[in-house]
């Protein structure tokens, strides 16, 4: 496989996992969620990730919200979904659960922290790759996972089997563009911040953004990619610029991104927001008032 083994290209939210009262998934409020951001154009989706608090989700969990993202997305968009672990066993287990339930490929991200050399998070992968069919996104996310898939390592990690495409989220500029250059003849390079800096990202090649603002953005987030694509500088400028300052807005202040991902949901009236799973806090207090005059000095809400 290479990166013309899949189609995969343009917009796909990092959906939220959004909890019921009894702290289960609520799948209404996901299928809803699906639904308004198909409508706004979104391509596929990335489910059980980061955004999607993954960390806080059984064993069973998992497998059941494989099986639902497929049921409710259908033929309509892509669907990927997290099947990263510390171990190789464990992460064996979920890809294949996924593959069976119907998935079009998976997010892997390397092994979380223990800090592991670049031989090692590769033999990571080439286990993996090893015992699955099922076309695999890299998922470079240092800042949480510890270990980074650096523009050399996700090079060496192309020439696996079923590594189709790399989601690279270190939020540092280099690190991207490197990775774009020296990967994308090879695998698709999507963008992870792409509220920072999604435009020049598309401008140059990307294959397309994976990111959670979608979530919160009235349009769901396609325009900043179409406008990059289309040469349309000072409207991709006004767009990235209220991306930026959104970033800010949810990691500034005490908040942090994931529960004031979901406040924010709740506050525009979109679904799938509500609660995060412990160890995350919601937004209270002079957190959550904060987020909404943010909100609303940046016209999203009145």
């Amino acid at each position: 496989m290479n990166r013309n083994s899949v189609d995969w290209s343009g917009s796909f939210p990092a959906l939220t996992t959004p909890f019921d009262k009894n702290n289960k998934i609520d799948e209404k409020a996901f299928s809803a969620n699906v639904d308004r951001l198909i409508a706004a154009g979104a391509d596929g989706f990335v489910v059980a990730g980061c955004t999607g608090e993954f960390w806080s989700l059984s064993h069973d969990e998992r497998k059941r919200y494989y099986d639902l993202a497929v049921e409710v997305v259908g033929k309509r968009a892509t669907v990927i979904v997290g099947t990263g672990a510390v171990t190789v066993e464990e992460t064996v287990k979920l890809t294949n659960l996924a593959q069976k339930a119907g998935v079009d490929g998976v997010l892997i991200l390397p092994p979380y922290f223990v800090k592991l050399t670049d031989d090692e998070i590769f033999a990571h992968y080439r286990d993996v790759v090893s015992q699955t069919r099922v076309p695999i996104l890299l998922y470079n996310i240092p800042g949480n996972a510890v270990n980074a898939l650096s523009p050399g390592l996700v090079r060496r990690l192309a020439d696996l089997d079923t590594v189709v495409a790399v989601k690279e989220s270190s939020g540092d500029w280099n690190n991207f563009y490197a990775t774009l250059i020296s990967s994308i003849e090879k695998i698709r390079v999507f963008c992870g911040p792409s509220s920072i800096y999604g435009a020049p990202a598309a401008e140059l090649g990307a294959d397309g953004f994976v990111d959670c603002f979608p979530n919160v953005w009235p349009d769901g987030g396609r325009p900043l990619l179409d406008a990059a694509r289309n040469g349309d500088r000072t409207r991709a400028a006004a767009l990235q610029k209220t991306g930026r300052l959104l970033t800010d807005l949810f990691t500034s202040e005490g908040r942090t991104l994931y529960p004031a991902t979901k406040a924010a949901m709740d506050m525009l009236g979109f679904p799938g927001g509500g609660r995060p799973r412990p160890p995350l806090r919601p937004c209270e207090g002079s957190d959550l008032a904060g987020l909404r005059k943010g909100l609303i000095e940046l016209g999203l809400m009145k």
